[in-house]
């Protein structure tokens, strides 16, 4: 059952036409699963993401799936994948953090954490779902710092309809042409390093107004 199943949830973006010709409309709960686990679980961050997307909007464009159920059921596996990553990083990691290195992670570490999240976690969560990987860890450590989860589900939600709504309509209007077919890993590849790029200097800018704050601190209490 797994021998046919692990490479149907690996590969499912390179057939995709033949399964929804076998699965009908179970091919969207289909691909509500994949999406949902690859953003739900850190352990899952290797399952397709992108490229599913714009496949399947490639498809919905080929009249081979309807692009609304497709664009409802990636949204809402998204959302819900993010989810529970964030509560499982809550309810589970933050616990596990302090019963096995109960001295390296201080209160003062957690607070650090919480504080960077309640500033900057928005747009890290934002960002992250353009990026592979990334996206599966943010909401993880979203909720080990605590993040406020009413801050965080805002962001949850505009970032999976913003990745929703660019990747499936970019594959829905640009995915039919057969010089994207021909070179659509070269596309992706240029979506994901844009993408990293972004959060990188995102990243990059939290660092630095981090590094500044002590010092500003310091020089207030002289």
């Amino acid at each position: 059952m797994l021998d046919s199943i692990i490479p149907l949830l690996l590969n499912i973006d390179q057939n995709l036409p033949g399964i929804v010709n076998e699965y009908g409309i179970w091919t969207y709960i289909i691909l509500f699963v994949i999406i949902f686990l690859e953003t739900g679980l850190v352990v899952t961050p290797f399952l397709p993401g992108d490229s599913l997307l714009f496949v399947g909007g490639a498809a919905a464009a080929s009249g081979i799936l309807d692009v609304r159920l497709l664009m409802v059921a990636i949204i809402a596996g998204a959302i819900l994948g993010d989810t529970l990553n964030y509560w499982i990083g809550n309810r589970i990691g933050l616990h596990m953090f302090l019963e096995r290195f109960p001295n390296l992670v201080k209160k003062e570490y957690i607070d650090r954490t919480y504080g960077f999240y309640e500033k900057y976690g928005g747009a890290t969560i934002f960002v992250a779902r353009f990026v592979p990987m990334v996206r599966t860890f943010a909401p993880f450590l979203a909720g080990i710092g605590s993040m406020h989860y009413g801050r965080f589900l805002f962001y949850n939600v505009l970032g999976a309809v913003g990745w929703t709504l660019a990747i499936v309509l970019g594959g829905y209007y640009l995915g039919t042409f057969s010089v994207v077919k021909e070179n659509m890993s070269l596309l992706m590849i240029g979506v994901v390093v844009l993408m990293a790029g972004t959060i990188i200097f995102i990243i990059a800018s939290v660092i630095s107004a981090c590094l500044k704050k002590p010092v500003e601190d310091k020089e207030q209490d002289e």
